[in-house]
């Protein structure tokens, strides 16, 4: 591509660079100049203009754009995505629905060193997305690219981007109560709230007093493809009241503890074929957790082991939630 002033007597069928005043309108930056352009640029005292003019093998930024968003998400409706039309080099992927973001985040890095003016953005892996929210943006810098680029690109990262949405629809919850505990209601409103945003129902919630065997009875006798737990007292240890009644009611318990603060305190298990999950008490609070990201990813059917849990420390101190009875901090707050 070619980008430069040159006089307007040449500049037809180029694109102009910048918007340019003409009289009492204005010729807006990307069009394509047509005669009756030049003649406008003139009457206005206009001797030369910026324009960029593609070259043999360039390849338009709106048609690079397409086809790169055809490559990245070759059949968008069956990996959860819709696809906008081209505008100024930009195209976005937007979620077809709630789920969980997944992506080749090699092929998507090797993709962005292709050439500087080629570039996609994307959320963060594995992050929770509602319907219409932007997945990824492709947007092309400069007006033309070479065209050998664009399909360079195209090959490296070809179906990198995907929306998993969710394989469980039902959840159940057990509540643990506690004399002078912390109201159940808030708590159970806010862990409808994400399950209802993930698209699932909570069909069964259970309240028993904070001791072994009611919770274990509760646990076996619980429906929903999912199960969770939140007590009225912290879970401290992997042999706690949650985690030995989860047990007691014949599950396993696969990880106690996550590198995500707030959020610490989780558990990870199952029962027979169905997960569960132990709820740190800042699950109570409708703020951003660690039980948001793996609630999300358990839902949408993603992989999630211990290994995966200890993986979420890197970028896992998330915001302190202003409810929390033992802050960060003991610092007065502004």
């Amino acid at each position: 591509m070619k980008f430069g002033p040159i006089p307007v007597a040449d500049a037809n069928g180029a694109i102009l660079a910048h918007s340019v005043k003409v009289g009492e309108s204005k010729l807006r930056k990307g069009i394509v100049l047509a005669p009756e352009h030049l003649v406008q640029l003139t009457a206005a005292g206009h001797a030369s203009v910026t324009v960029a003019r593609l070259e043999p093998g360039d390849c338009h930024e709106d048609d690079a754009a397409q086809m790169l968003a055809d490559s990245l998400a070759p059949d968008p409706g069956a990996v959860g995505l819709r696809v906008t039309s081209p505008f100024t080099g930009r195209v976005n992927l937007l979620a077809d629905g709630p789920g969980v973001v997944v992506l080749d985040v090699d092929a998507l890095e090797e993709f962005n060193r292709v050439n500087p003016m080629i570039t996609v953005a994307t959320v963060p892996q594995y992050q929770q997305m509602s319907e219409g929210g932007m997945v990824a943006t492709i947007k092309i810098i400069s007006y033309a690219v070479p065209g050998a680029d664009v399909l360079h690109a195209s090959r490296l990262a070809k179906a990198s981007i995907r929306l998993v949405q969710p394989t469980l629809k039902t959840a159940g919850l057990v509540v643990t109560d506690i004399p002078g505990g912390p109201p159940n209601e808030k708590g159970i409103a806010a862990i409808r709230n994400r399950v209802e945003t993930l698209g699932m129902q909570l069909t069964d919630v259970r309240i028993v007093p904070h001791s072994p065997e009611p919770l274990a009875e509760a646990i076996a006798a619980m429906s929903g493809d999912l199960v969770m737990i939140l007590t009225g007292s912290a879970t401290s240890d992997a042999y706690d009241v949650a985690p030995q009644a989860v047990r007691a009611a014949g599950g396993q318990v696969d990880r106690f503890g996550m590198p995500v603060d707030p959020g610490n305190l989780l558990f990870l298990g199952s029962l027979e074929s169905r997960p569960v999950i132990g709820l740190p008490g800042c699950a109570r609070s409708p703020a951003l957790n660690g039980a948001d990201w793996v609630l999300s990813r358990v839902a949408c059917g993603v992989e999630t082991t211990g290994v995966d849990i200890a993986g979420m420390g890197v970028g896992g101190l998330l915001k302190e939630i202003p409810t929390r009875p033992q802050p960060r901090s003991s610092r007065k707050r502004n």
